[in-house]
């Protein structure tokens, strides 16, 4: 799991929505709240600190010293809930550049991650981190350089406000759009441009559309979508494979097989997010640029 100059892997720890459901009837597909990690042109990016920021963070104990840039799409519990036990942030040769939103309320991403750290709601604070830890605060639509990697963002629709995040490098794109909301009458223009003709989209697909437009437990303002608003928005913006994320805790691991039956009934090029799956846009076997003879996804199950 080094980092290689030549290298694109998109890695998943967590991919569940809403709260954490270990069990019986979720081991296939896992019950972590949402991170994933991408490897891209010799850089870590981390995306979502959810539960499965803990899982990750264990595995990265191995490799030490640890530099590494953490993106947030906002600061809802699911999706910072694993930043207290990111153990390699408590390690003093390690260095973490941490992104997110200012929110509505002018709270800054140190402030929500420091606020969910004190007592009494967690006995350690966040100033016991011996990790070198920096903080940025993102602008709607700023575009951050590392290097020759580029990372866009975009607003979506969800309450609270977050955004989604594209993932550029030499002619390979990844577009993760986690929690948000479709529109009735339109597709998204923000979630539109995040996609265009990405060789992955990563999105929200909570719901069915059974259960969204439910007339007993409808969940309309919810801020969460489904996995027939995923097709139409992978279509749209010609998306090479889109992963279905954000699982209901309620959908166990039986329920996802079947919606993943039915997308790829859609959408043929498609997959269901499960922790351990790992997807390579290119291998460090491949030249870096892309072209006609490198133009394909390829996706590897591990064991974490």
């Amino acid at each position: 799991m080094s980092v290689k100059q030549n290298q694109f892997t998109i890695q998943f720890w967590g991919v569940r929505g809403s709260i954490a459901c270990p069990g019986t009837e979720t081991v296939r597909y896992g019950g972590n709240t949402p991170c994933l990690e991408m490897r891209v042109g010799g850089h870590r990016l981390i995306f979502d600190g959810g539960t499965g920021l803990r899982v990750l963070g264990q595995s990265l104990l191995s490799q030490m010293p640890i530099e590494a840039h953490l993106f947030f799409t906002h600061s809802h519990w699911d999706h910072i809930q694993g930043f207290p036990f990111f153990v390699p942030a408590f390690v003093k040769s390690n260095r973490f550049s941490i992104y997110g939103l200012v929110a509505p309320n002018g709270a800054t991403i140190q402030q929500r991650l420091n606020d969910q750290m004190l007592n009494p709601n967690f006995p350690v604070p966040l100033q016991v981190m011996g990790a070198e830890l920096k903080f940025f605060d993102l602008e709607i639509g700023q575009s951050i350089k590392i290097d020759d990697v580029l990372i866009e963002n975009a607003l979506l629709n969800h309450p609270g406000e977050a955004i989604g995040y594209r993932v550029n490098w030499h002619g390979y794109s990844a577009a993760y759009v986690s929690d948000t909301e479709h529109f009735p009458d339109r597709l998204d223009e923000n979630v539109l441009f995040l996609a265009r003709q990405a060789d992955v989209l990563i999105y929200d697909a909570t719901y069915t559309d059974e259960e969204y437009y439910s007339e007993k437990s409808s969940k309309i303002g919810w801020g969460h979508s489904t996995w027939q608003e995923a097709v139409k928005i992978a279509k749209a913006a010609q998306v090479k494979k889109l992963v279905i994320f954000h699982h209901d805790p309620l959908h166990n691991d039986d329920f996802l097989d079947k919606v993943g039956e039915q997308v790829a009934e859609k959408f043929p090029n498609s997959l269901m997010a499960r922790e351990g799956l790992s997807i390579q846009l290119i291998s460090p076997s491949n030249g870096q640029e892309k072209n006609s003879e490198v133009n394909s996804v390829k996706e590897v199950k591990i064991s974490v």
